[in-house]
């Protein structure tokens, strides 16, 4: 079955034809009314109306005419500006009736469009089970499989939801109008203001944002909304205060880099009077969390998080502890890392128990060497806690064997990205290696160019794995003269990672110039939240 395409449609002053008299009829002309439009009863002067939709007609919310349906309802009932063709039937009675199919067929041949009660062959749109907390809307349909459960599904997903979240998203909003306005929208509207789609952040989301760029200097304020959005966790999102919007305008008033957290330098205490450990907290699911790295966790005062590290790991963090995520986007990564170790500093002094979770393991590429020293030098020395990289297991999770028997026999670890943003020099081709790169996908095109250039052949296989271990993973497996490509079409969904060598297509053949594997179950069979035995299925061919 091909899947609908949905969309949130403003119907306000909208005319909808409701056909019928039996409860659901009312129903429809309540949910009319709920979202702005002018329901138009169409009913026998004899039928039977239930209270609710007889008040609603008394009170003038609801016109009701006394008559069955006539063809030229369709064309004379609606509003003006439209010719007076309505903008949406509702037909209640349900398929088996003649009429049901006779009024589905007038309107595709006038495209407007229809819902027929229980008989989805008839309709061309159909009705989600909504959840609503003032701006923020939720959806869901089973496609006219079964209503029932997809009000099921809904309640399930909205008892999910932290409360207040729709005030929460209100205020985001508000905030996202005042850096709108200030940094001129006609200007930043075609690159910042577009909507994502549902497949994941477009390409350019973690492109590097260099400091002599002015109009990409210009958008800092916008990019740490969206990365403020995508990767707090909800529970945070949603306890989010009018003080709190007025302090993040405040703090990013300025789009220099210098001027995002602490500048004053931390004097070294006289003696030690708190405990730093820097934990490693796997590639994602909080299943793989180490013993040590979850007790770490619910021991401490004050946590330090990598805005990369999930919401479902940030969960496990108890409520009299202060969590401080770093305000890290390309471009910033030095002042904000620079802050986050003055925040840990000042909880040491305090005496506190400070545990700086990173992303994977805290020495893949995480700087966790340059935080040792940090603290060390200040008088406080780090107890680290190792933590699996998603280096070596992300392919695992995609059924990628990074080694074997005849096809590699060698893993090499490389990030995408040096220090400052410089550009990687790849090492040689070796046809038996599996090559992992690190925070590479912001720089793409230029990578695959000098991969080309070192010897690397154009149908090498290779796949780009994001979010591994979640129950939202992404795998796109295809070859390096399509990855661009791919990835362009697709958008990216950070974090994540490339694989390239021949060990890509040891377990997973394909033809496709790539394949879109979606969702991550694997470990539910063992009682947990996460996945480590395999892919939900493959969701997309090109």
């Amino acid at each position: 079955m091909v899947p609908a395409l949905l969309t949130a449609v403003d119907s306000t002053s909208h005319i909808h034809l409701i056909i019928g008299s039996n409860p659901l009829a009312g129903a429809r002309c309540t949910r009319s009314i709920e979202v702005g439009a002018k329901p138009i009863l169409l009913a026998p002067e004899d039928a039977t109306l239930h209270y609710g939709l007889a008040k609603r007609i008394e009170e003038g919310q609801v016109q009701w005419l006394k008559r069955t349906f006539q063809e030229d309802d369709l064309t004379t009932l609606g509003r003006a500006e439209v010719g007076s063709v309505v903008d949406a039937v509702f037909v209640t009675a349900g398929g088996k009736q003649g009429q049901s199919t006779h009024i589905s067929s007038l309107c595709r041949r006038l495209r407007i469009p229809v819902n027929v009660a229980d008989a989805p062959n008839l309709c061309t749109f159909t009705l989600l089970s909504t959840h609503s907390d003032g701006p923020l809307q939720i959806g869901v349909t089973t496609s006219g499989k079964g209503c029932k459960l997809s009000a099921r599904i809904r309640r399930e997903i909205a008892a999910s939801l932290p409360p207040q979240l729709g005030d929460s998203v209100e205020r985001l909003g508000l905030l996202r109008r005042r850096i709108w306005e200030e940094d001129h929208a006609a200007e930043l509207s075609q690159d910042l203001e577009a909507e994502e789609e549902d497949s994941g952040q477009p390409a350019t989301f973690n492109k590097l944002i260099l400091e002599e760029s002015k109009e990409a200097a210009r958008g800092r304020r916008m990019r740490w909304l969206s990365q403020i959005c995508e990767y707090w966790p909800l529970r945070r999102l949603a306890a989010i205060s009018d003080a709190d919007v007025d302090l993040l305008f405040r703090e990013f008033a300025s789009s220099s880099p210098s001027k995002i957290g602490p500048t004053a330098t931390t004097p070294t205490p006289s003696r030690k009077t708190g405990r730093i450990i820097l934990a490693g907290s796997g590639p994602g699911n909080p299943d793989l969390l180490t013993r040590a790295a979850h007790k770490a966790i619910l021991s401490a005062d004050l946590i330090l998080a990598d805005k990369l590290v999930p919401a479902p790991i940030l969960d496990l963090i108890p409520r009299r502890a202060t969590l401080h995520i770093a305000r890290k986007f390309p471009g910033n990564a030095d002042a904000a890392q620079e802050e986050l170790l003055n925040w840990g500093l000042e909880g040491l002094k305090a005496g506190k128990t400070v545990v700086r979770i990173k992303q994977g393991d805290p020495y893949i590429y995480g700087r966790g060497g340059e935080e040792y020293t940090f603290f060390r030098s200040h008088g406080f020395t780090p107890l680290v806690l190792p933590g699996i990289t998603s280096a070596l297991s992300a392919p695992l999770f995609a059924d990628i064997p990074a080694t074997h028997r005849s096809v590699a026999d060698q893993v090499l670890i490389c990030t995408g990205t040096g220090r400052k943003g410089a550009p990687l020099d790849p090492p040689e081709f070796v046809p038996s290696r599996t090559v992992v790169l690190l925070m590479s996908l912001h720089r793409l095109a230029d990578l695959v160019d000098s991969l080309l250039k070192k010897g690397y052949p154009a149908d090498l296989p290779l796949a780009v794995l994001e979010r591994a271990s979640c129950p939202d993973q992404r795998v796109i497996r295809t070859q390096l003269q399509h990855v661009c490509a791919a990835v362009e079409e697709e958008g990216s969904r950070p974090p994540g990672l490339l694989v390239v060598g021949y060990a890509c297509k040891v377990l997973k053949a394909y033809d496709q110039r790539w394949v879109i594997e979606e969702g991550f179950h694997g470990l539910d069979d063992l009682g947990c939240e996460g996945g480590l035995a395999g892919l939900a299925g493959v969701g997309m061919t090109v």
